[in-house]
């Protein structure tokens, strides 16, 4: 069987070691960066050589319009290319969640950061307040915004960013990170990106005392997600979950059986199976 991974990071330790897991079972493993050269990303590809499965780890548009061209030549892609780039729009992330009643916080989309200069920010939320950039990706804005003084100078340095506002989670300054790979599922602790315990004064939760219904949380948002491979941020609010970030195939590191669950999952996903999530 031949496993191409789409990536720009074929050494990160997940890919690495899940590479090397199906190199021992005698597989053939290979990477294509997709932002590689200016033409269309199918000309990366041969239709009539296609491998057998590919990972898509990578989520830029180019990634995206390649994974998007492999499959319509029958190609089998995980995550499909739909449900990966519906977890790079926070706003359409909100609405698909809230529909199917997973616990998020509140959230109100801008078409730019500027607009909450007009008077078009979120009174019935109040202070705090998050404001995320809408559309996922490195080095995106991801702030807590105490007041309108705040707001206004945030506006000021990215005044044309189209952002997502969501209720601000009073939490113990922890990400409860649960990864899933085809239904494992697989627990971390990180300090969170905001309201992280000052100098480090607070001990880390124990993973080992996470309450299964955060379990039953992660596996749920993968079926509404149409996802193999995600990531789920839950915070902790008075004892219940809060999804605040979903990650289509992230990067799972720490976990002792994630890359022998990623390269199973692989040799499962040879033939196409049911559809993921359209939007």
């Amino acid at each position: 069987m031949r496993v191409c991974l789409l990536t720009d990071k074929p050494a990160h330790p997940l890919l690495a070691a899940a590479s090397s897991v199906l190199i021992e079972a005698e597989h053939r493993v290979t990477f294509l960066n997709p932002d590689t050269g200016t033409g269309s990303p199918s000309e990366l590809v041969i239709p009539d050589d296609l491998a057998d499965v590919y990972l898509l780890k990578a989520h830029t548009p180019r990634a995206l319009e390649l994974a998007r061209f492999l499959e319509a030549h029958g190609a089998r892609v995980v995550n499909s290319a739909a449900a990966t780039e519906l977890c790079q729009d926070r706003s359409r992330i909100a609405t698909v969640a809230d529909g199917a009643g997973l616990p998020m916080p509140r959230t109100r989309t801008l078409d730019t950061l500027s607009e909450s200069l007009h008077g078009a920010e979120w009174p019935e939320c109040g202070y705090p307040l998050m404001v995320k950039s809408r559309h996922s990706r490195r080095a995106d804005l991801v702030a807590r915004v105490d007041g309108p003084d705040e707001l206004r100078d945030l506006a000021a340095k990215w005044p044309d960013e189209p952002v997502v506002l969501q209720e601000f989670v009073a939490n113990s300054g922890w990400d409860h990170k649960l990864w899933v790979i085809a239904g494992e599922v697989f627990t971390g602790v990180r300090p969170a990106p905001v309201g992280a315990p000052p100098d480090g004064a607070q001990s880390a939760p124990l993973v080992r005392d996470l309450p299964q219904a955060w379990s039953e949380t992660a596996l749920h948002t993968g079926e509404v997600f149409g996802l193999d491979v995600y990531g789920v941020d839950l915070l902790d609010r008075e004892g219940a979950p809060v999804v605040v970030d979903i990650n289509a195939f992230p990067g799972i590191r720490g976990p002792k059986g994630a890359p022998a669950a990623l390269a199973a999952l692989t040799l499962r996903r040879v033939r196409p199976g049911p559809p993921a999530y359209e939007a």
